[in-house]
This record gives C-alpha cells, structure tokens and sequence, in this order.
C-alpha cells in the first residue's frame, strides 16, 4: 500500500446532512465571564455616576467649602466669580495631580481692580478696608483683628491683585511693557502672604498653572453640555447606524462584486480629488505674503488653520496622496484575482452574519 493511497469506504452523499452540529460546546467559558464582568462594571460605574454624581461642579466654579458660585436659587446667585488667595499657590505640583490650586478660593462679585495690601487696608481708610472685605471670608472685621491674625486664620488674602475675569475665574491681569518687562497693573513685584518679594513674572507663571485646571475643566464641561443637548440625536444615530449596517450586509450577499469594485473606485476618485484641491490650494497661495514659510520656520503652533496658510503644507499633502493613489492602484493591478476570492468569501459572511440577526431578531 503506497503512502498517499486511501483507505477506508469513501462516504455516500447524503441530502440530510447539516455539518457537525451534535457535541458542540462552549470554548471560551473564561472568556466569556471576564467579558460579563466587564459589562456589570460598566453599568455600576454607569449607575454609580448617574446617582452620586453632581453635573454642577462641571459648570459653575466652587470655592473652598464647596459652595458654587453664581448658582441660581443659592446665597452665591449674585457672586459667579472664583477668587485665588493667592495665585502663586497654583504654580504647585499639586495642580497637576489634583487638578485643583492648593489655596483659599471665595466666590465674588466682581474682580479685584486695584493693587492693595492687607497691611494698607488694615491701617487706611474706611472705604479701603471695605472694598478689601469683599474679598474676605464672611464676617471678617478688619479693624478688630491684626494683620498677622487675619493671615494667620486665612480670612483674607495678603493683597489685591488687577484682576480680569477669565472663565468665571480672577486672573492677575498680566501685561508687558515696551521692553518686555511684565507687569501687573503697573506694578512688576509684589509681597506674598509670607512677607517674600514677588516678581509679576511668577505670577505669570501661577496663572499658567491654574490654566491646566480651566482648561480640563472646560473640556470636561463641553462634553457635558454636547451629551445633555443633543444626547437624543446620538440615539437616533446609534439607531441608523445599526439599521444601515444590516441593510449593507444583506446587499453584500446579491451585490457584494458590484459594491466592493464601487467603493474601490470611489476611494481612488477621492483620493483623485484631493491631489486636485491640494494642487488647487498650492497654486492659489502663490505670491502671497508668508506663504512661503517653511513649516520648520514655523515651528510647532496649537491652531492648525496657520499650517493651512502656507504653500508647502499643501505640497506635503499632496505628495502624501499621490503616493497613496499609486499605491492603492499597483495593488488593484497585482491583487486583483485576490479581490475575487476576498469578494466570495465576502457573500459567504454575510450570509451566516444575516443568519445570526434574524435569528437574534425572531428569538
């Protein structure tokens, strides 16, 4: 008997056969537990959110008891503004891990717009030591506690700072003078809480720490907003989406050459198209002023719409996309008879796939 000779009786057609389907079993147990567990742990933390989570501390500023500011219905209704004891605090580490600035914060009416001292406002007037108060904790008198006292207990911060309101917060309101010196409505040092001398130009660099803390904030508050407003349109997309992909399904089993060969075709006619307008655009900036600054020269910029203003990144996107186009088009002209049999197996999927839906839909 040779080696590759058969053996056995060669089986029979047999029109009742349906496949291997006795003796068939779960292979993945494991799999599919952590795969639950992960669900579950989804919907608690959903549901743990939902319940204990407060979507205020998003949209308006708290102070330091968590009070929010500018809140409707509340004793703060009339004080939206946040205001930093001192400014210099968020310049700590600590912002960056706790995103919250390690100092006394009060809600206010409005910004503090002039440089004074505790020290000032304690010894000077009446009307300087009621403007001071409003940036005080409730209830502080200045004229019957000392100026160490009152630093002491943390009622009031050690100075007023020239202050704009920057996203319902008091930030220092920095400038530069005409050779580059920065200052703080006029004034370029300051004395901390401590007694320490203070350069505008640290407060400067407070003000960009406390920024990491808005700016997270912000985003955080814009996806808020975006799900509240339009959560339902979300919904009705989901829906679509599903409805759509069953329907492109059941066309792959009839249409499954007809539509692979017209999506090849229109990725290579949009790609076409982008080398056109790429082309389009690089033609029309010539000439004008500055676009021809190289994107070294430029260096890194935040805002890409500066990027969009200049020849050779119009140059660079289209050479990305011719190399692309060439690309696709050399594999379309070598793997074409792979397309073929990637378009069968294509029907076949679909056609187990449509099983498992209308399966899951008459269960």
């Amino acid at each position: 008997m040779s080696k590759y000779e058969r053996t056995g009786e060669s089986r029979k057609f047999d029109p009742n056969f349906k496949g291997p389907m006795q003796n068939r079993s779960c292979t993945d147990i494991l799999c599919c537990i952590l795969f639950i567990l992960a669900l579950v742990g989804y919907c608690a933390v959903g549901v743990i959110a939902w319940s204990q989570g407060d979507p205020r501390k998003v949209i308006y500023p708290t102070d330091s008891r968590g009070q929010f500011c500018g809140q409707a219905g509340t004793p703060l209704e009339k004080k939206p503004l946040l205001f930093y004891f001192n400014i210099l605090k968020c310049a700590s580490p600590l912002v960056l891990l706790e995103f919250q600035c390690p100092t006394t914060q009060l809600c206010v009416e409005k910004c503090p717009d002039r440089y004074m001292t505790l020290v000032e406002a304690t010894s000077g007037s009446k009307e300087n030591r009621d403007y001071y108060t409003r940036y005080c904790k409730e209830g502080t008198n200045l004229t019957r506690l000392s100026s160490p006292e009152i630093l002491r207990d943390r009622l009031c911060p050690a100075m007023l700072l020239p202050s704009k309101a920057f996203t319902q917060r008091c930030l220092p309101a920095l400038g530069k003078l005409k050779d580059g010196v920065v200052v703080v409505g006029n004034k370029t040092t300051f004395i901390d809480n401590d007694k320490n001398r203070v350069n505008a130009t640290d407060i400067l660099e407070a003000s960009k720490k406390s920024n990491v803390v808005l700016e997270a904030r912000q985003v955080a508050m814009r996806i808020f907003e975006d799900y509240t407003q339009s959560w339902h349109w979300i919904l009705l997309g989901l829906v679509i989406a599903m409805v759509v992909s069953l329907i492109f399904i059941v066309l792959l089993r009839f249409l499954a050459a007809v539509m692979v060969w017209v999506m090849i075709v229109l990725v290579i006619l949009v790609i076409g198209y982008g080398i056109f307008h790429c082309y389009f655009e690089y033609a029309n900036l010539k000439g004008e002023p500055g676009a021809d600054v190289t994107i070294r020269d430029l260096g890194l910029q935040t805002d890409f719409s500066v990027y969009l203003q200049i020849r050779q990144t119009w140059l660079a996107f289209m050479i990305i996309l011719a190399i692309v186009e060439f690309i696709i088009i050399l594999l379309l002209i070598f793997l074409r008879k792979r397309i073929l049999i990637a378009i069968a197996l294509i029907k076949e999927a679909s056609k187990s796939v449509q099983t498992v839906h209308l399966v899951q839909i008459s269960v």
